[in-house]
């Protein structure tokens, strides 16, 4: 909260904006840093699956004893 805020605050009659006004500021921020790390994550595990697939590796198709 920043000091503007805090000072709006102290006024009588002003809660109700005050509130909706930091929810909204609240899930618009929500909404931004979600997405971001999302993609950070969608790109980690795709970078990842590349690099699988460019090792290679053995695939076990059947059990030997």
């Amino acid at each position: 909260m920043s000091f503007r805020d805090f000072a709006r605050s102290l006024r009588p009659g002003d809660d109700k904006q005050l509130a909706a006004d930091l929810s909204a500021s609240r899930r618009a921020s929500h909404r931004r840093t979600g997405a971001a790390r999302a993609a950070r994550e969608g790109q980690k595990w795709e970078d990842a699956d590349r690099a699988r697939d460019r090792k290679g590796g053995t695939r076990l198709t059947r059990w030997e004893d």
